[in-house]
């Protein structure tokens, strides 16, 4: 199956998952929680990260950037990304904030990996504890559809971020990439 396709009757999908932190390859936790990737491609999304000071990446991304939240569902979860990788494929229905984003200060490029996955039934909610995501409780971070862009294609991905609003003790970081 191809992950741009939509989702057919009777399948699971593919679910992309953008990673700037400790799920990257040749990190702690990916070997864990990421057996099973089909694939795993170098991306960017539009963000601000930080660094939490006991050295945790954290991300930042426009309210306008968010096209869906995650659930506690990970079937709706892949059918809303190929949903929203259908209208992004047609521009004629494509929302213009799809396909044109502001650059300027304080958004800038944060540089991860996609990771391309047909079992998100188990590899997600695993992941989503991990991420301390939990929709309808109190959460540590949410998970939220966003564009990124690999290879110059610009797909939807699901991402973990957070609100960084009164967390002056987060280091920025401008390079946008932790721990390269």
């Amino acid at each position: 199956m191809n992950p741009t396709e939509p989702l057919k009757p009777n399948t699971n999908g593919m679910l992309r998952l953008f990673v700037y932190g400790t799920l990257k390859r040749g990190f702690w936790n990916h070997d864990r929680f990421c057996r099973g990737v089909l694939a795993v491609e170098d991306a960017l999304v539009r963000g601000r990260l930080f660094e939490t000071s006991s050295g945790i990446p954290v991300l930042q991304v426009p309210e306008e950037d968010i096209l869906a939240v995650g659930t506690t569902n990970p079937l709706a979860d892949v059918a809303t990304q190929a949903h929203v990788t259908s209208r992004m494929s047609n521009p004629e229905s494509t929302p213009d904030r799809l396909l044109k984003k502001g650059t300027g200060a304080p958004w800038g490029p944060v540089y991860g990996e996609i990771l391309t996955f047909d079992d998100p039934v188990i590899l997600l909610p695993a992941i989503d504890r991990l991420e301390g995501f939990h929709p309808g409780g109190p959460c540590l971070y949410r998970r939220v559809l966003v564009s990124e862009q690999a290879h110059g294609t610009v797909l939807p991905a699901w991402l973990y971020v957070v609100d960084t609003t009164g967390h002056c003790g987060f280091k920025p970081l401008p390079s946008g990439k932790w721990r390269s």
